[in-house]
């Protein structure tokens, strides 16, 4: 059993009190597999098929522009394009707005059937994305990517929303890291699934049509089985739902009203977005322009770039279960403070990609095995951002944690849809080192800067914001007993 912080001891209690009851058994059993295993599977999936579908295209697009891509002569291409990166961040374009506003809704309505609708959004242009692509060229696929944008808008502050009223804190890094894990597993899928397809007789329209008929049955799952919270849930045990309350530190029962100017105030919030700006640049880059980079200066064809584009985010995803166990190690066993664990797992997700990116900007087509390891360990060692910054927002506040996510996510992106453009102003030869080690040196720097603030200003305290008004009188001494900010040995 895991009691991360003393505002959590009363699970402690709760073992006790089962204790030489059958229904221990059935206590047990639910914090190995529960209604909110469900949860985190169903925020799992959404996540492999939202990354799936945004990374498609990255990869697709080299196929929809290469006329030898797919052995079918009947399968169209459009190798006139010469706006590929502005392609790319259409996507961007749709998803920023919704940021402004879906937290407050998952906050005040629950997330399901708004996650729901905009799912069935991404769905439909989806499937419409090779239509548009013959019928209207560039700009009917970027019209598509708009709307796909708008919305996977809600999913992030959603998620988020859904991890505080679902995860307790001693399991926060596990079950948090496993659901945006997803995203890994998904750009993984996604990369292999589009080169295979694209190779085939099938070509890139199919990548699309699968791609739309995974996120269906996305939809049709989260109908069946998804839950606001556990207070809604008809088949949770009462055993599991006491579990899941005494490791939160939301106020469900009374209002909480959004304290937007203590939020913005904050410097810990502050730190978060500024991270998460630094974060969402590298990643972007990466994600939307390895393919062109390995197609460029590697000279990989089709197949091959899939799948070595593929690799390092699957080494992202083994190693985001690594970094997730060893920071509920640190803070489950007190050797480390939330906040120190945060930090640490953060320093780790930049410090060491920004080591390779430099060291990659110097990497030539003869050194191309060298350069697939560098994009490999820039990526994967990302991972450890999962445990860092991103599921520091419920640390500090997890009644307004998916008001933070959209905050600092739209933020952030805004940053992800600068970044191709920047790669398409920079990077006017593709096969080009030197214009490409601009791009490298610029996104480590910004993976260094960024980092320093969150060190300096972030903190894994829960804010005495986080409560009404009402409350922060009376639990303010209640809050500085429990924190966790000072590491403790043991």
């Amino acid at each position: 059993m895991c009691v991360p912080e003393k505002r959590n001891s009363e699970i402690g209690d709760m073992y006790e009190e089962f204790e030489g009851v059958p229904n221990v058994i059935s206590l047990l059993f639910s914090r190995w597999f529960g209604a909110r295993h469900v949860q985190v599977f169903l925020a799992f999936y959404l996540m492999f098929i939202a990354y799936g579908l945004r990374v498609n295209l990255s990869v697709g697009i080299v196929a929809m522009t290469d006329p030898t891509a797919s052995p079918n002569p009947d399968i169209p291409t459009f190798s006139e394009w010469q706006d590929k990166s502005i392609i790319l961040s259409s996507f961007f374009w749709g998803y920023l707005p919704p940021q402004a506003f879906a937290g407050q809704l998952a906050k005040k309505y629950g997330p399901k059937w708004f996650l729901i609708s905009a799912m069935l959004i991404c769905c439909l242009f989806t499937y419409l994305l090779p239509l548009t692509a013959m019928k209207f060229g560039s700009v009917g696929v970027m019209f598509c990517r708009i709307m796909q944008g708008v919305g996977q808008g809600f999913v992030y502050p959603m998620i988020h929303d859904i991890l505080s009223k679902w995860v307790p804190a001693c399991e926060r890094s596990r079950l948090g890291t496993y659901v945006y894990a997803g995203g890994s597993c998904g750009t993984v899928v996604s990369m292999l699934v589009t080169g295979m397809l694209s190779a085939s007789w099938w070509g890139w329209p199919a990548v699309f049509y699968c791609y739309g008929t995974l996120c269906l049955i996305w939809i049709l799952l989260m109908v069946r089985f998804g839950c606001n919270d556990p207070n809604d849930h008809k088949k949770i045990k009462e055993e599991e739902k006491l579990y899941i309350s005494n490791g939160l530190a939301r106020s469900d029962k009374e209002k909480c009203p959004t304290p937007w100017k203590d939020i913005f105030t904050s410097l810990p919030v502050w730190s978060l977005i500024i991270v998460h700006c630094g974060q969402n640049w590298g990643f972007w880059t990466l994600m939307t322009e390895i393919p062109s980079y390995i197609s460029g200066v590697m000279k990989y064809n089709i197949q091959s770039n899939s799948y070595l584009s593929a690799l390092p985010y699957f080494t992202l995803w083994l190693l985001s279960f690594i970094f997730s166990a060893c920071a509920d190690y640190l803070i489950n066993h007190r050797i480390a403070s939330i906040g120190v664990t945060r930090k640490l797992l953060n320093s780790i997700g930049l410090f060491i990609p920004a080591a390779a990116l430099i060291t990659l900007g110097y990497m030539t087509e003869k050194q191309n095995h060298a350069a697939v390891v560098l994009l490999t360990i820039a990526v994967g060692t990302n991972a450890a951002i999962y445990s860092g910054f991103n599921i520091n927002h419920i640390d500090i506040a997890p009644n307004h944690s998916g008001v933070l996510m959209g905050i600092t996510n739209g933020a952030s992106n805004v940053c992800a849809l600068i970044a191709p453009l920047f790669v398409q102003v920079i990077v006017k030869d593709h096969a080009d080192v030197s214009q490409w080690r601009t791009v490298f040196v610029f996104t480590a720097s910004l993976y260094v800067i960024t980092n320093c603030v969150f060190l300096i200003f972030g903190t894994g305290e829960l804010q005495d914001w986080n409560e009404p008004k009402s409350k922060r009188k009376n639990n303010e001494k209640h809050i500085k007993n429990s924190s966790l900010e000072s590491p403790v040995k043991g």
